[in-house]
Formats: C-alpha cells, sequence, structure tokens
C-alpha cells in the first residue's frame, strides 16, 4: 500500500498557488516492510493545491523534508563504498591494495639470469681466399688443441711463399760474394796496393748485401704464416659448433668456416647495483637453478668482477661460473644464480611498492597512508628476496605504516584515502567528510511570493 504523508511546494504562481510540489510516500509491502521515498509531481498532473501561510509554515516544512531523507534511509548507515565512489577526490582502496611494513628476516641475495654460455668460444674464419678441402669434422665432434680441421687450397699464396724462400737463398749466396770482396780488400788495402776509396767501397757492398738478406727473411716469414693459413687448427680443445662450409666451396677473406667452444665451463654473466659490488668476490659460492632441470640445484662460484661500474646505469659486471665437465648442461639454456650474502632483520614491502627506483638500485619512493591521506615518501632500499617478493627498507618507512602495494602514475600526493576492510564495511582509514552542500537559494518567485505572503 502507497500513501502520500507530505507535500512541498517547489515554486508558485503570483496567487501562491503550488506550481511545482514535492510529495513523500510511505509504501508498506505484504510483508509489513516500509519504504520511504520523495517524488516530484506539477500542478497540472495533481489534483493537491495549498498555500503555505507563513515563513514559520515553510521553515517547519523544511524540516519536514529533513527528516524524511532522513527517514527514507531506513535508519541505517550509507553504505561506505557506494558514498566514497560518489566523492571523486577520495581514493577508495580495497584491502588487497594496502600492505602493512612489517620487520623480518630476509635473506641477502643477488639474483642473476640469462642464458648460460660457454666460457671458450672461438669463432674460426678464413685468413686466406682459396677453395675449402680435406674437412675433417662435422658438428658436435670433440676435437683437440691443434688437430688439423680442414685445408683452404690457395695455390698463389703457396707459390708467393715459394718465392720469398728462392729470395732468402739468392740473398745469401750474394752475402758470401760481398764477404770474400771485403776480406780480399782489406788484405789489398793492407799491402798498400789499393786505395782507401775501394775498401769503403767493398765494405759497403758487404752491408747492402747482409740487408737484403734480412729484407728477404722478413718476406719469407710473412709469406710462410700466411701459407699457414691454409690449414686451419682448433685453438683450443672443445667440440665443434655450427660449420658453415662444406668441401669444395670457395671462401674470401674472413668468410665464417666454423665455431670451437669448450663447455666444460659455463659463464653467465650479469649486473649488480654499486651498493652491493663490495659485498660480492672472486670465488664466492653461487646456487643454479635451470628450467631444463626442475628441481635441481648447481654450484658454481664468482669468476671475476668489472674493475668499474657503468656511468650510465651505475651497475658493475659481474660474471659467474658453472663447471659442466660431462656435458650435460647445453649452453644457451636459461638459468638463474643468485649469490648469497646472508640474513638480516629489517622492515620489509612489496617489492612492487617502491616506484622511481634509483638507478644504482638505493632508492625510491612509496606511498604511505598517514591520517587518512596519501604521503609520497623517500627511502632508501636494501636487500631483496624475489622468491618472497619483498624489499627491506633501511630508512623512510616504519613497521606497522600501510603503504600502497602498486602506485599508479595518477595518484596525487595530500590527496585523501580510504582503505575498505575486507568484508566490505566501514573504512579503517577515513578520509576527512566532505562539506555538507549548502542549501539552494529559493527562487525570485519563492521570495516574492514570501514576502508578499
Amino acid at each position: 500500500m502507497r500513501m502520500p504523508f507530505f507535500a512541498l511546494r517547489g515554486a508558485s504562481d503570483s496567487d501562491g498557488r503550488a506550481t511545482g510540489l514535492l510529495a513523500g510516500h510511505i509504501t508498506t509491502s505484504d510483508d509489513g516492510t516500509t519504504r520511504r521515498s520523495l517524488s516530484r509531481m506539477s500542478a497540472m498532473s495533481t489534483p493537491v493545491s495549498f498555500r503555505l501561510r507563513s515563513s514559520a509554515a515553510r521553515v517547519a516544512t523544511a524540516a519536514i523534508v529533513t527528516l524524511t531523507l532522513a527517514a527514507c534511509g531506513g535508519g541505517k548507515a550509507e553504505n561506505a563504498p557506494a558514498a566514497a565512489a560518489r566523492d571523486s577526490s577520495v581514493v577508495v582502496l580495497g584491502a588487497e591494495d594496502v600492505a602493512v611494513a612489517r620487520e623480518a628476516e630476509i635473506g641477502t641475495t643477488i639474483q642473476l639470469s640469462g642464458a648460460l654460455r660457454p666460457k671458450d668460444v672461438a669463432v674460426l674464419r678464413a685468413q686466406v681466399a682459396g677453395t675449402v678441402t680435406d674437412l675433417r669434422v662435422d658438428n658436435g665432434a670433440r676435437v683437440q688443441a691443434g688437430q688439423r680441421l680442414l685445408s683452404i687450397r690457395a695455390a698463389g699464396v703457396v707459390s708467393q711463399a715459394a718465392g720469398a724462400k728462392a729470395s732468402v737463398a739468392a740473398a745469401e749466396a750474394n752475402l758470401a760474394v760481398a764477404r770474400k770482396q771485403l776480406e780480399a780488400a782489406q788484405a789489398l788495402a793492407a799491402a798498400g796496393a789499393m786505395s782507401v776509396i775501394e775498401r769503403q767501397s767493398a765494405e759497403a757492398s758487404f752491408q747492402a748485401a747482409q740487408a737484403q738478406l734480412a729484407a728477404a727473411r722478413a718476406q719469407a716469414t710473412s709469406a710462410e704464416e700466411v701459407a699457414g693459413h691454409t690449414s686451419v687448427v682448433a685453438p683450443f680443445a672443445g667440440v665443434v659448433s655450427n660449420r658453415r662450409r662444406q668441401n669444395g666451396e670457395p671462401v674470401a677473406m674472413n668468410d665464417e668456416l666454423l665455431t670451437v667452444v669448450d663447455s666444460r665451463v659455463l659463464e653467465l654473466p650479469g649486473q649488480i647495483g654499486v651498493a652491493d659490488a663490495g659485498r660480492v668476490r672472486p670465488g664466492q659460492r653461487v646456487q643454479f637453478t635451470l628450467d631444463a632441470f626442475a628441481g635441481e640445484t648447481f654450484d658454481g662460484r664468482v669468476a671475476r668482477m668489472d674493475p668499474v661500474a657503468d656511468a650510465g646505469t651505475r651497475q658493475v659486471g659481474v660474471y659467474v661460473e658453472l663447471r659442466n665437465p660431462a656435458g650435460r648442461i647445453v649452453g644457451g639454456q636459461f638459468a638463474r644464480g643468485r649469490i648469497d650474502l646472508g640474513a638480516s632483520r629489517s622492515v620489509v614491502v612489496p617489492i612492487t611498492a617502491v616506484v622511481d627506483a634509483a638507478a644504482d638500485g638505493t632508492g625510491g619512493s612509496v606511498f604511505v597512508i598517514v591520517d587518512g591521506k596519501l604521503v609520497r615518501r623517500q627511502v632508501v632500499v636494501g636487500s631483496r628476496d624475489d622468491a618472497a617478493g619483498v624489499i627491506a627498507i633501511r630508512s623512510g618507512v616504519a613497521a606497522g605504516e600501510q603503504v600502497l602495494r602498486t602506485p599508479t602514475g595518477t595518484l596525487r600526493e595530500g590527496a585523501p584515502a580510504r582503505v575498505l576492510p575486507a568484508d566490505g564495511g566501514a573504512a579503517s582509514t577515513p578520509a576527512t567528510a566532505p562539506a555538507a552542500a549548502p542549501a539552494s537559494a529559493p527562487t525570485p518567485k519563492d521570495s516574492a511570493s514570501a514576502s508578499k505572503e
């Protein structure tokens, strides 16, 4: 059943007759529950017509409306999420959006990840132009240091080496003649049968023959070295990988022939912050996990570190090694290495809470909820535990404070915020309630009607 319990004039004509009506209704359902509501009516659509005779009546009617609006709520508090949604200046957060900073034991570890690569890799290229011959190995073949892998037929290079060797022999013969001539000239000069100029000429001829021999030998050495490049040998013991040529194929200078890798030691390069560089040293133990070997761990060590940090990123290069004597692990597999530096007790927050991280990995900022408002704080971070998803805060946040788990770029410092509990009840961190909206001023016609009445 629906019945009106009051009507309020919204506007009036010159006679004071209501032209816009605000009506209140009480609706009773079959189960006995009641619901109060407001509706707007016009004088044309309703027979209700009345006049308010005094200002006191107006005030009383306004009071009735106020009580009615409160009654329409059924005596229940307004739903907090709905109220917050209407106030666009308030940042409404769920319980899952906020984390409480806490003290915990956090392991100081450095995480490295990437593809493992053989420590020793040699790409063999053609150093002379010619034709590939006598190719003796294929992909996957094991080779020893100095083992001949293939030959390059280069007749011109071999001929040049032979010609250089012949030039050495001719220079040696000329030097022998010049030596005898010098000895004879010296004997004649001593007996007074040769002038000084003739003796000096003999000495100059001997010295020229010596220089010619030295030049011929240098040319022969160079030619022999080039001729030696027609035979390609393994630089170290390993396995042939990526053979690019076949017997009979022509090659030019610097063409790639094949690759030899030594996978008995694998290497993982990485970068660490300058703050951690002082705690990492060569020989330190490293634990590896590989996606291809789920559930297994492998032990390695820190092999070496770069002596200078990168000027742009403030990162220091570090190289860790993993021994692979049986060749069980194939180069190129993705691995994760962890350098354990011990554990300490610190204030920790989620890793995602830190934004605008510094280039050296030691700083950043977090959003903290203080007195119902968002406050952005600069922090100094410490070690991080990627497995637990937390990072240590050395300064800037105290244990027990609320921080945003994943801040976004649209957040504004100082904005009011409220955190809704998981059950959706009242906010645990209420923002300052917005001021009540001022009452609407009466229209000129209403004012005139009031004065008239």
